[in-house]
């Protein structure tokens, strides 16, 4: 008799073997395209995913600094090589990863220590993007110089409400 958690593993275990790219720990990769200031397109052993950056969240690109953060992350990684750690899937869906640069910089800690980003999440590591969120608001950094900056998911809220309630 096949139980309900042998059929999750079954399917954990076929989407692992059937997408190697979630298998892999670490790996490098090139990125081709930057889409928006956390999210790109990368290409690996001929594949190629979009990912967003794990941990935060920057501007929209219609956004007051949204723009800024594009080309920010393009002159970090624009068809650079990067560093992909820890690659998975977030509780939308997205494939998000720690993406780092050659020289061991992460690309999320730089955009939020420039004020082109917000810290998302609760974990020990969200924290420290926390405490860099804190120091570049305290400097006037980026987004920062605006007093009360609005972040992306609350920027798109009038939009959905919107299409939820027209005809």
């Amino acid at each position: 008799m096949i139980t309900r958690h042998t059929m999750m593993m079954g399917c954990v275990l076929a989407a692992v073997f059937s997408w190697p790219a979630l298998s892999w720990a670490e790996f490098i990769a090139r990125v081709v395209t930057v889409h928006e200031g956390d999210r790109l397109t990368i290409v690996h052993d001929g594949r190629t995913e979009t990912i967003t950056l794990k941990g935060i969240d920057c501007p929209e690109p219609k956004q007051p600094y949204g723009k800024q953060a594009k080309q920010v992350t393009t002159a970090y990684v624009g068809h650079r090589e990067v560093i992909i750690r820890g690659l998975q899937r977030d509780g939308q869906g997205r494939i998000v990863a720690d993406v780092f640069l050659m020289d061991g910089r992460n690309v999320a800690y730089e955009l939020v220590k420039e004020g082109l980003a917000w810290s998302r999440g609760r974990t020990a590591e969200s924290r420290s993007l926390a405490d860099e969120e804190e120091l570049a608001q305290a400097a006037g950094k980026g987004l920062w110089t605006d007093p009360h900056p609005v972040p992306p998911w609350k920027w798109k809220e009038p939009k959905k409400a919107r299409r939820k309630y027209s005809n």
